[in-house]
């Protein structure tokens, strides 16, 4: 399908979040012109095609902060979302558990977080009713959250595509955006396949989001740094040890949860993900080097300080993806019986996280406006979950902000 000459609004990128929101723009504002353009072949190819699949609880994030109120809001949305289109899914829940006394003022505020964001179903927990719900796991004390659950997000960003081609959107695979050209009244965007004049922009570009930014005439302060996430897989005659999503409490320094099992919608058992600096924006193994990506990477302002800060903790990261009887250890902290000969090699994915030029890593969704133009510049976990959400706040500001 050939590019048309103009639209009333493209939206760049057709991960989970840019097809959400294309979505909402278009149940909105009926006969909206829409172009949503892809860069890959398939929609949800990087950061939604390779997550855990967890539909998260809004447990961990401050009250208030975007990430609390979209994720809760857009939880019970993708719930009913998904039973009603026949997604398989499943509300299985989670169990937080703490290991060590040094731990228990986190689980502490971690259960007056989640208390302070709605969650009705938590449970405070001893060593036995640790066992009772999962019998593997060894801890002093930990939480039940009961409206956690799994589903496939390829499967639901396929769901939101047909979703906007039915009301009359299109959505334009291998259509990469080389450039962008302000010019008073719009844009206009130059593809790897074409030209495209749109009124207004929404940038959902995902690792790519500050560039697309920047194309579009903006100066955000904020960049993308990726993160590779490693996972294992528990081979199938171990997977008895692990019942469902098993997760240690997380450090607070960082926006990661640190490594965890996770049940898969098939049944798999994930263990994992570690967090190491990629080597490219879509950097999912060692090999995968950008020179343009490392360059940006290595001169990016704030990435010195942030370096300097948690180089310990990033070297145990490094050399974690670098040797499984590691990442074994570190598994066993949570369920002691895993053996290393119990991991074999999992897929990874790549984490674009927002930092700042002091070296802070963005732990908040920032979605700025522009003339024309809405720029979701930092969008990863919960972005998944929060997605329906997430669409429905960028539809109901455009009426304002653009005129639409």
């Amino acid at each position: 399908m050939p590019l048309p000459e103009s639209v009333d609004l493209a939206v760049v990128g057709a991960g989970i979040v840019g097809l959400a929101s294309a979505r909402a723009l278009l149940a909105a504002h009926p006969g909206l012109d829409l172009a949503v353009l892809e860069a890959e072949d398939r929609p949800a190819a990087h950061q939604t095609g390779n997550n855990s699949g967890v539909i998260h609880s809004g447990l961990y994030y401050r009250p208030g902060s975007l990430k609390a109120t979209l994720c809760r809001r857009g939880r019970e949305a993708l719930y009913r979302y998904v039973e009603e289109r026949g997604i398989p899914f499943e509300r299985c829940g989670k169990l937080v558990v703490a290991t060590r006394e040094s731990e228990l003022p986190r689980l502490e505020e971690l259960e007056r977080r989640g208390r302070a964001n709605g969650l009705r179903d938590l449970c405070r927990l001893g060593p036995a009713g640790l066992r009772d719900h999962e019998p593997g796991v060894r801890g002093i004390s930990g939480l039940w959250v009961g409206c956690t659950g799994i589903v496939d997000y390829v499967a639901v960003a396929r769901a939101f595509a047909w979703d906007i081609r039915a009301a009359g959107g299109a959505v334009y695979l291998s259509h990469g955006v080389r450039a962008i050209r302000p010019d008073g009244q719009g844009f206009v965007l130059e593809t790897s396949q074409g030209r495209l004049r749109a009124r207004y922009l929404v940038n959902c570009a995902g690792a790519h989001a500050d560039r697309v930014a920047r194309l579009a005439g903006e100066r955000p302060t904020t960049r993308i740094v990726p993160f590779r996430g490693e996972y294992k897989l528990l081979r199938s005659p171990r997977r008895h040890l692990v019942r469902g999503l098993i997760y240690p409490v997380p450090d607070p320094r960082f926006p990661f949860l640190g490594v965890h099992f996770t049940r898969r919608i098939d049944g798999g058992i994930e263990a994992g993900p570690n967090a190491v600096l990629a080597l490219a924006r879509h950097g999912y193994r060692w090999t995968d080097v950008n020179p343009r990506d490392l360059v940006e990477i290595l001169t990016t302002p704030g990435m010195l300080r942030m370096a300097s800060r948690y180089w310990r903790t990033g070297l145990a990261e490094v050399l974690r993806s670098l040797s499984t009887p590691l990442f074994a250890r570190a598994l066993r902290r949570l369920v002691p019986a895993i053996r290393t000969s119990d991991l074999e090699p999992g897929g990874a994915g790549v984490r674009a996280q927002a930092l700042d030029p002091d070296g802070t890593l963005a732990d908040d969704f920032r979605i700025t406006t522009a003339p024309r133009a809405f720029h979701v510049l930092s969008a990863p976990s919960p972005a998944a979950t929060a997605s329906l959400a997430i669409g429905e706040s960028i539809a109901a500001r455009a009426g304002d902000h653009l005129g639409l």
